[in-house]
């Protein structure tokens, strides 16, 4: 008797056990969700109980993690390159793969700057006062491509070049500029849209025709354990309630071509 409760007692920790996995998810996203994600995310497991782990980074970054097989559920990525190659290369689940939103940039300056950036727009960046203009690494992150494509449009990219500071991802680069690191910065909407940064500093939005547009995509990675947590939190991520979250973030609900 006590050997079969006990066999028994094994086989319902099992089953938990197993619940327990299909209900927690790793969300591998973009920097630039950093505030919106995560105001989501919580919602998400508030209504769902479903556990959601989000690690942030650069959206290079990400992809080459995912490359070498990182064992996340879903890839939120800044740009659709990407999760296309990914999907490309059999890693995200090619029908899975959605654009979410499209970002846009700013250029931010801490509230004490002795300028007004709605005033000087792009010619900001070259008052004697900032010395140090921060933006995401190029190599890794989209927004850091698009700030660099913005620069060039404006003809300013020779003559800044010297005061350019790079973060390794756009969240890097507004911590410099909000800490005081760097006088100026090109950034995500969404960040400057965050309560730290609206507190600290003001901005000015670039106009979408001085940059790539920044249509961003997400997927589910192929390897994943637990897809069908991971579909519902992307279900949810797109649904209508969620799109007003990432509206008030700045994150624009794309026009599909």
């Amino acid at each position: 008797m006590k050997m079969r409760r006990l066999g028994l007692l094994v086989i319902a920790v099992a089953i938990f056990a197993g619940h327990s996995a299909a209900q927690s998810i790793t969300v591998a996203a973009a920097a630039d969700l950093n505030f919106a994600l995560s105001e989501l995310a919580q919602e998400f497991q508030a209504a769902r109980g479903t556990k959601v782990t989000l690690s942030f980074g650069a959206s290079g970054n990400l992809f080459s993690q995912i490359q070498a097989g990182a064992p996340f559920d879903i890839f939120f990525s800044a740009d659709e390159e990407y999760p296309r190659k990914l999907a490309a290369s059999g890693a995200l689940d090619a029908a899975s793969v959605r654009t979410y939103a499209v970002g846009h940039l700013v250029l931010w300056v801490p509230t004490a700057a002795p300028f007004n950036p709605n005033q000087l727009k792009m010619d900001s960046l070259t008052q004697s006062s900032v010395t140090r203009i921060a933006l995401a690494n190029p190599q890794h992150a989209p927004y850091g491509r698009a700030a660099l494509a913005a620069l060039e449009h404006y003809g300013l990219k020779d003559i800044v070049s010297g005061k350019l500071v790079f973060g390794e991802s756009v969240s890097q680069a507004a911590q410099f500029v909000h800490s005081g690191n760097a006088q100026a910065g090109l950034i995500a909407l969404s960040l400057a849209r965050s309560p730290a940064m609206v507190s600290a500093g003001k901005y000015w939005e670039v106009p979408q025709e001085a940059y790539p547009e920044l249509r961003q995509a997400v997927g589910i990675v192929s390897r994943s354990t637990n897809k069908k947590a991971a579909q519902a939190f992307l279900d949810f991520v797109l649904s209508v309630e969620a799109a007003a979250t990432l509206q008030k973030y700045g994150l624009t609900p794309p026009v599909q071509p």
